[in-house]
């Protein structure tokens, strides 16, 4: 079997997928979505498509490494996000020429079924609020994630500290004891006002932290997580097992949140998690992205002894022949070979776009960049 031929295809409202083609008619799926830098990430795709075209779709190994080690210059976002694309779709031809899913490839399910939890964004208290509700009645759902703050000055005044406090007080009042909340930080606030905001949070129990502080501060995670007993979270704008390497041996994070599209794929998202494992780290894959990506986290955690919850955000009805089912928090893993889903090409179609899509930008009151 050989490669043939890849494409990519931009689908609303912001996801990159990739479909590599084989010469037996086999054709396999990932995604590589980049939020904001999607453009550039397909460029990549076709550039390792020159190299890509002609090999034996079967030798995951041999082209991840050639892929990632083989341009000299590694590593990152855009290189890995290709990357990343393109071996998923080659887990996806494996499995279907060998007529089994994913996770039977990787050891087999250790689990039978996926907790899930949502994501939510508005922007008052109430709206949150409102938004977990809703969330909570329609699909069952135990477990959520939000922003925790705005955009926040280097030291933030009382009155946005009290409004953080408030929201998480309301979304547990609404959301009860058997819920879990998680609080993303996105690394908005500085170090002192993150140490600050995580200890007013926790009499209110929640579920993790994420992104306390910005990516590459290991010692300002580790000191967070010294300060606390709530678990932290971060991991979404790592790329490899060596960017997580600081984190696990400084034991600054307890929960590490790869993203199957950002970090190589799954192969390289479980060596990610299997170091994980070795420092009692859990692990809970970001995926605020399509449902290709999502089928592939779904496998990979299907086999994942440390895996904790599975971030999501779409069940598929957009993109997929059979969309997911959420069932009482929970999704099954896809049974059928490789990712165990079909797209929809009629809907592939309709749903394409340029793949121009800009991150929001925040301002600060004295007009200054803020963090997103």
């Amino acid at each position: 079997m050989k490669i043939t031929r890849l494409e990519t295809f931009h689908v609303r409202p912001r996801w990159l997928l990739v479909c590599v083609h084989t010469d037996s008619g086999l054709c396999g799926w990932g995604e590589a979505t980049l939020e904001g830098r999607s453009l550039t990430v397909e460029t990549m795709i076709h550039e390792m498509g020159q190299w890509l075209v002609g090999q034996d779709p079967r030798r995951i190994e041999h082209i991840w490494q050639h892929l990632y080690r083989g341009s000299f210059y590694r590593g990152g976002p855009v290189h890995c996000s290709a990357l990343a694309g393109i071996d998923t779709a080659l887990w996806d031809i494996l499995g279907r020429h060998l007529g089994v899913p994913v996770y039977q490839l990787l050891g087999g399910r250790v689990r039978d079924k996926i907790r899930i939890y949502a994501w939510t964004d508005a922007g008052t208290a109430d709206d949150y609020v409102n938004s977990v509700r809703d969330l909570r009645d329609r699909r069952g759902l135990t477990a959520f994630k939000y922003n925790a703050t705005g955009p926040m000055r280097p030291v933030s005044a009382l009155p946005a500290m009290e409004a953080a406090i408030a929201r998480f007080r309301q979304l547990r009042e609404t959301a009860g004891t058997g819920v879990d909340i998680a609080a993303d930080f996105h690394g908005r606030l500085t170090f002192a006002d993150a140490k600050r905001l995580v200890h007013y949070l926790e009499p209110h129990h929640p579920f993790f932290i994420e992104e306390p502080v910005l990516p590459g501060d290991v010692e300002g995670m580790r000191l967070i997580a010294e300060s606390t007993a709530v678990p932290i979270a971060a991991g979404e704008r790592l790329f490899s097992r060596w960017d997580f390497q600081p984190l696990f041996d400084r034991r600054a994070i307890s929960i590490a949140q790869p993203d199957l599209a950002h970090a190589g794929g799954i192969s390289e998202t479980r060596r990610i998690a299997a170091l994980a494992e070795s420092r009692d780290i859990l692990v809970a894959p970001h995926c605020p992205l399509g449902p290709v990506a999502l089928a592939a986290c779904l496998h990979l955690d299907a086999a994942c002894p440390n895996f904790l919850i599975q971030e999501h955000v779409t069940l598929g009805e957009s993109l997929l022949r059979a969309p997911f089912v959420a069932d009482a928090g929970f999704l099954q893993v896809p049974a059928g070979p490789g990712l165990g889903i079909e797209i929809d090409e009629g809907k592939l179609e309709t749903e394409r776009f340029d793949g121009v899509w800009h991150n929001p930008r925040f301002i600060a009151e004295d007009h200054g960049f803020t963090e997103w």
